[in-house]
């Protein structure tokens, strides 16, 4: 199947050759037949001579109803453009055409209708020439009557030649199906129908109701009246929406692949059409079937923020237009250039963005991005529409190369800038050095610590654990010159600090493994441990607290958390009546 939407002036015959190709009444509404004039977005389709599908959406092509007609074009890849050969070029096929180019439609087809009533040749020059000035370029032309039939063949056959020249949908592409009409049936609740421009549906999907938090599931599928399993694109869809109600979503919203778009209030966009400073400052964007007042700030001669009134799903690169509706006017089409741009708070920050703008062209690109951004979750940039295929640095954090070296010589300078102001401590805490590089996840620290740097107990430093400041490490020299013959001796409070060991000096040492911290201001050497348990083993066994403060040579104020510490350790065990074994 290939998805096709009319345009052209009111009264140009567009329902009434659809009515021909397919045999099927576009005009759905009553008032539409009474008044012999299209309102709402019609459907029809045919089989073509060669067998594929052709699917339209009619529009309507009074000016009143010109967002209708965009709600139907937005989304479909292909046009085929209505003139009457009695009346030629109008008003509404110049707006019709310049919405088609701002959309940048690339596809298109030219029927000059009701040539029975006059000569077709004036109007096919006419339109042919208006439309090879936009995206659709030379496009071939066909005289037809609705009334007689004559050329309907023709058509058929140009229909055919088009939808050979469609690029092939992308059947791999996460779904955004656009709106565009929503309605209950009896017995089986909510159904929208839409074009399914990329990615395939299937009964029993999943998907998310753009600017709601809460899933919605396909109960059935149905395309060209038929229910059907799965629909691949391109197609024209009706879904069946369990348990959601009618009232929850309508045209302009958009069924979504979960967790695969962004939805954004502000964007920044190119500009093909009128200059971005004659804009006026509150315009209508047409994207999909979606129609949403934004206001609109210049930044360079053809790039400009808007500001929508409601998010939207949108991806770097998305087509849209803005239309001036007071004025019935295309202002220009746009591309997509940032769904995620930075605030603009200080003076020349607008004047910056647009030399930024300036070399984006709409196009995915990841390494500008991460250059950009510098860090960026993985998932937020598929939300935009960029392809990911690079390796993370941390989680799901990708990095720009450059940035990241630098952030890693960055973390080293302040390792060793902290080790200058702060000697007595075992390295930065790995929450500071994320505040001070401006990192938003811990993560990130971590796997910026390479060697010779180390994270131990939640700071970074030096990876040598027996690294101690000097003045601690001369203290502990002193200790071990003066104790190291009584090994079971623990300097009293006073000694510690006439050996230059305060508490932090203490806390470094212990940390470091060049002192055993057995309680407050209680400190032996470190192997004393092994010393102990050889000794207490040489004991009669069980021995008693006495017993053992005895063979150590030690006092109470040691003895008793020193074979506490030992109990905890398993090295000896202690008895019901206080007495102990060592533990073999």
């Amino acid at each position: 199947m290939f998805v096709v939407a009319t345009a052209g002036h009111v009264d140009h015959g567009k329902s009434t050759l659809v009515r021909a190709l397919t045999g099927m009444e576009p005009d759905r509404w009553a008032e539409e037949r009474r008044r012999g004039m299209t309102i709402d977005l019609g459907f029809a389709w045919t089989t073509l001579p060669s067998g594929g599908t052709v699917a339209f959406v009619d529009v309507p092509g009074h000016e009143r109803f010109v967002p209708n007609m965009l709600a139907g074009v937005g989304p479909v890849p292909a046009a085929l453009i209505v003139v009457a050969a009695d009346e030629g070029w109008m008003p509404q096929s110049a707006e019709h055409l310049a919405a088609l180019d701002a959309l940048g439609v690339a596809y298109g087809l030219l029927a000059v209708t009701r040539a029975d009533l006059a000569d077709p040749g004036p109007a096919t020059a006419r339109a042919r020439a208006e439309i090879a000035e936009t995206s659709l370029g030379a496009v071939p032309a066909v005289a037809v009557s609705g009334l007689t039939g004559a050329g309907l063949p023709q058509l058929r056959a140009a229909l055919d030649r088009l939808a050979a020249q469609l690029p092939a949908p992308a059947l791999d592409d996460p779904v955004r199906l656009w709106v565009d009409r929503s309605f209950t049936v009896r017995g089986s609740g909510t159904v929208v129908t839409g074009t399914l421009g990329a990615g395939r549906l299937r009964v029993g999907d999943e998907l998310e109701l753009a600017g709601a938090d809460e899933p919605v599931r396909v109960r059935g599928l149905h395309s060209l009246g038929e229910a059907r399993p799965e629909a691949a694109a391109v197609a024209r869809v009706a879904v069946n929406l369990r348990g959601t109600p009618r009232d929850r979503l309508g045209r302009g919203d958009a069924l979504l692949t979960p967790g695969r778009f962004r939805h954004t209030d502000l964007v920044d966009v190119r500009l093909a059409g009128d200059p971005a400073a004659d804009l006026p400052a509150t315009l209508t964007l047409h994207v999909g079937s979606a129609a949403v007042p934004v206001r609109v700030r210049p930044l360079g001669p053809d790039t400009v923020r808007l500001r929508l009134a409601r998010p939207l799903p949108l991806l770097v690169g998305d087509r849209a237009l803005l239309r001036d509706p007071g004025r019935h006017h295309v202002s220009g089409g746009v591309r997509v250039l940032d769904v995620a741009p930075p605030p603009l708070g200080r003076r020349g920050a607008a004047a910056a963005r647009a030399q930024v703008l300036a070399e984006l062209d709409g196009r995915p690109d990841l390494a500008g991005e991460l250059r950009r951004r510098r860090l960026i979750r993985a998932g937020a940039l598929i939300r935009m529409g960029v392809p990911v295929h690079a390796e993370p640095v941390a989680g799901d954090w990708l990095a720009d190369p450059a940035h990241w070296r630098r952030l890693g010589e960055q973390l080293a300078e302040e390792v060793a800038r902290h080790a200058r102001e702060h000697p007595l401590e075992p390295g930065m805490p790995v929450d500071a050095l994320r505040q001070r590089l401006a990192l938003p996840d811990r993560v990130l620290v971590e796997a910026l610590v390479r060697p010779p740097l180390r994270i131990h107990a939640g700071r970074v430093g030096a990876a040598s654990a027996n690294a101690l400041p000097e003045p601690v490490a001369l203290a502990v020299q002193r200790v071990r010159a003066e104790y190291g013959d009584r090994p079971f001796r623990a300097p009293e409070a006073d000694r510690l600090v006439d050996l230059g060991l305060g508490p932090r000096e203490i806390g470094a040492a212990v940390r470091a493994g060049a002192l055993l911290r057995l309680a407050d201001n209680v400190v032996l050497l470190p192997d004393a441990l092994d010393d102990a348990v050889r000794v207490l083993a040489g004991l009669p066994q069980p021995f008693t607290l006495s017993a053992a403060r005895q063979a150590l040579d030690t006092t109470r104020r040691v003895a008793v958390p020193l074979l506490e510490l030992l109990d905890r350790r398993g090295a000896t065990r202690r008895l019901p009546d206080d007495a102990r074994i060592v533990v073999t």
